[in-house]
């Protein structure tokens, strides 16, 4: 089959094989490419989709980023399953299986030192938000009550906003006293940006967005956590994603489906890796 060659991720030898109805992008098989001992998990892919050209184009188009992030996080999670794959930039395209290889060339010394600090290991996301009061939220809607003069509309404000500050600063503490505990079983971890609830989607604001690089032998401890600190203050959440492969340890600025808004909303940029190729 002609076409570009699509990088999902690279990854050491593996017996396992994988899902024989997995599907990467545009439809095609994944499959396996060996060179100097490692191997690239590639597919092919339509030259007038993923051209330097047509992909710049392509960024216009949330509906066809959805879909790329969707298959490229696919193969991955298929990846994560028998192995440890260091997974690349969405759209890591080269023009065929020779620029494939030498990006294994120049890239080899890091891609092994990379392999060896994840191995075994996969990432953990926590999230904590800040919900709205939940007193009030279970009440329903009522007419503010007029205040009876300027003295008493100010009093109103200063009991709101200092409602909403004690929220804030229990929702800080138990972030901060959630993320101490969770590293102390983690053998890395990455605090990211706060997320945008316009971008994401997502209620509440959020307070803690977090990566953790766990062992797989103690992430059933791990979640237990996660799971116990979920109750611990009202109007405060806490969600847990993964196991996903380590994209925030792999080294690179690497794209899961999360961050690309498909599981939320919006879609992030995709770059081409040209290479040798396009």
């Amino acid at each position: 089959m002609t076409g570009l060659r699509y990088v999902y991720a690279v990854c050491r030898p593996f017996g396992a094989a994988l899902q024989s109805q997995l599907r990467g992008v545009a439809g095609d098989p994944p499959r396996l490419l060996n060179h100097h001992g490692l191997i690239a998990v590639v597919s092919h892919v339509p030259e007038t989709d993923f051209s330097e050209e047509a992909l710049r184009a392509r960024l216009e188009d949330l509906d066809w980023l959805a879909a790329t992030a969707r298959a490229h996080q696919q193969v991955i999670d298929a990846l994560t399953v028998v192995t440890t794959p260091l997974p690349l930039r969405m759209a890591t395209v080269f023009r065929d299986d020779s620029g494939v290889r030498v990006m294994i060339e120049e890239r080899e010394d890091d891609f092994r030192r990379t392999l060896d600090r994840l191995e075994g290991r996969v990432e953990w996301g926590v999230k904590v938000y800040v919900e709205a009061d939940p007193e009030s939220a279970a009440q329903p809607a009522q007419p503010a009550r007029r205040a009876a003069s300027g003295r008493d509309y100010l009093r109103q404000r200063r009991m709101q906003t200092r409602a909403h500050e004690d929220r804030w600063a229990r929702a800080e503490e138990l972030a901060a006293r959630l993320h101490e505990t969770l590293s102390s079983r983690a053998d890395d971890t990455r605090l990211h940006a706060p997320q945008n609830p316009a971008l994401s989607g997502a209620a509440g604001r959020n307070v803690l967005n977090a990566a953790y690089l766990v062992r797989r032998d103690v992430s059933e401890e791990f979640v237990e956590m996660v799971d116990r600190a979920k109750d611990d203050v009202p109007g405060i959440r806490v969600e847990l994603t993964g196991p996903w492969a380590a994209y925030s340890f792999a080294g690179e600025e690497t794209t899961r489906e999360e961050d690309t808004g498909t599981r939320e909303k919006g879609a992030g940029p995709v770059e081409e890796d040209a290479g040798e190729g396009t």
